[in-house]
C-alpha cells in the first residue's frame, strides 16, 4: 500500500474533502545539489490535488490523515500510460509495413504513417481505460493523525 499524508479541507456527511501535496522524485538522493533535474523541479511550485474520501470518523478542517492506495492501481496505471501507445505504434507500424509491401508502395512510409496513427489510438484507448481504472481506485484512510502542531 502506498501511503501519503493529506490535510482535511472540509467534512460533510461522512465524506472528508482532502488535499494532498504532489511531490517530485527529486531531492531524495545525495546528488540533488548538483543535479540539473532537481534544479528544474525546485523552480516549479508545489502542486496539490483535492478529492473526497469516505471517513468513518468525523474530521475537522486542518486534520491530517494518512491515506493509502493499493500498489496494483499504480502498476496498472503505469502499464496503461507507457505500454498501450507503444503497443498501438508497433502493431500499426507492422500492418503498415505489410500493407506497403503488398501494394508495392513505399513500405517505410506506410509503416511510419500507420505507426503514428496506432500510437495516437493506443494513447486514446489508454486514456479511456485509465479513467475507468481511476473510478475503481478508492484511496482509504489508514490513520487519523489529528491537527498539525503550530510552527
Amino acid at each position: 500500500m502506498l501511503e501519503e499524508l493529506a490535510h482535511v479541507i472540509d467534512y460533510q456527511d461522512g465524506w472528508a474533502r482532502v488535499e494532498v501535496e504532489l511531490k517530485s522524485a527529486c531531492n531524495h538522493c545525495k546528488n540533488s545539489d548538483n543535479c540539473g533535474t532537481a534544479t528544474v523541479a525546485k523552480a516549479f511550485s508545489v502542486k496539490t490535488q483535492q478529492f473526497s474520501i469516505p471517513s468513518a470518523k468525523p474530521c475537522s478542517r486542518g486534520d491530517i490523515l494518512k491515506i493509502g492506495l493499493a500498489e496494483s492501481v499504480i502498476i496498472k496505471s503505469a502499464a496503461l500510460v507507457y505500454l498501450m501507445p507503444l503497443l498501438g505504434l508497433f502493431c500499426a507500424a507492422a500492418v503498415g509495413q505489410l500493407l506497403g509491401t503488398v501494394l508495392s508502395l513505399n513500405p517505410n512510409a506506410f509503416a511510419m504513417l500507420f505507426g503514428a496513427v496506432g500510437g495516437v489510438l493506443g494513447w486514446m484507448v489508454a486514456k479511456r481505460l485509465a479513467k475507468k481504472l481511476e473510478r475503481q481506485a478508492e484511496p482509504v484512510i489508514i490513520q487519523y493523525l489529528g491537527q498539525q502542531l503550530p510552527q
